[in-house]
């Protein structure tokens, strides 16, 4: 979902750091649950493992943490299993904006505010991929191409962030695409490999593997600028040689969502402390960076009143995208 621009996101994370705890007197006891909502090798599961390693790397808690995978119900399972552990600051949720969008568009036993969130860690772009041999070399061409129908469209999940972005390449590019979604990313990538569908919308880090591996290939990004420089993915190409959407004439500027981090409902607040301060010392290794690097996502860190207001004003973006799709749930 398109996000707030990230010069504002660093403009509010500055002004909460002043504000955050330096230590939380509350320390977990026993071993700690990430639980990723969404499947394995999807953006979801990749953050939380990358999490889980720094944390374990420099013994940021002395116990240990393993993470579990509900992405069923296009991660619906995981924030439900997140409620139904009200009080238990043991089980850490994974997940994106679909904690807020989820309930607008679909029959789901959780709403955000079940949950306690802790942070926005990162913003994750978007790319349009397709197979390393498809004859269209640009944006431009994938759209003329799909214009004689028949073009399958994956992504993870249904209604969410992957199809809502779908639906605004159909309405911008004047074609119309077949979605197909799966459990993640990851699965789509897979699928798009074996030629089952022509293009998916992955995150860098869902289809890093398979830009590095030939099987398939960016067109462009969703940013209004080219993606930061870093190291290279393929022996001549890096994220900074993906041109954007927009100038390839695919006229959607911005799109990104927020990896997002959550405690279930009913903790204490120096529980909920406890996690901020953790991902915040997450965030200040070196290996944090080379992971942001290497997915070419969005540094930020928004957690309290700053994050519950992005949450309203996001809110308030997707009722309108629902509402033109006939998606909000009466």
């Amino acid at each position: 979902m398109k996000v707030m621009s990230g010069l504002l996101l660093s403009a509010a994370a500055l002004a909460l750091s002043a504000a955050m705890p330096a230590q939380a007197a509350w320390q977990p006891q026993r071993p700690i649950e990430f639980v990723a909502t969404a499947g394995p090798g999807g953006g979801t599961d990749n953050l939380a493992r990358a999490v889980q390693n720094i944390i374990t790397k420099y013994k940021l808690t002395k116990e240990p943490i393993v993470v579990v995978n509900k992405g069923g119900g296009s991660g619906a399972e995981g924030y439900v299993y997140g409620k139904a552990s009200a009080g238990d600051p043991y089980k850490v949720i994974f997940g994106t904006s679909n904690a807020w969008q989820q309930p607008l568009v679909s029959k789901v036993a959780f709403n955000y505010t079940d949950l306690t969130p802790i942070a926005a860690m990162a913003q994750d772009e978007f790319l349009l991929w397709v197979k390393q041999d498809a004859p269209y070399k640009t944006a431009g061409d994938y759209l003329k191409a799909a214009a004689s129908g028949n073009f399958k469209m994956g992504g993870a999940q249904s209604k969410d962030t992957d199809e809502v972005l779908t639906r605004m390449i159909e309405k911008v590019g004047h074609v119309k695409l077949t979605y197909i979604p799966f459990k993640s990313g990851a699965e789509a990538a897979v699928q798009l490999a074996g030629g089952h569908i022509d293009s998916h919308v992955n995150n860098p880090s869902e289809s890093v593997g398979q830009w590095r591996g030939g099987t398939q290939r960016p067109l462009c990004a969703f940013s209004p600028k080219r993606l930061p420089v870093g190291p290279k993915v393929t022996a001549t190409e890096g994220w900074s040689d993906v041109p954007t959407c927009v100038s390839e004439g695919l006229a959607i500027p911005q799109y990104e969502q927020p990896r997002t981090v959550w405690l279930p409902g009913k903790v204490t607040s120096e529980q909920t402390a406890y996690y901020v301060d953790l991902m915040k010392k997450v965030q200040a290794t070196p290996e944090w960076k080379d992971y942001i690097e290497k997915t070419s996502q969005v540094n930020t860190f928004l957690t309290g009143e700053a994050f519950n207001d992005f949450i309203k004003q996001d809110l308030e973006h997707v009722k309108k995208v629902a509402a033109e799709q006939g998606w909000l749930v009466k």
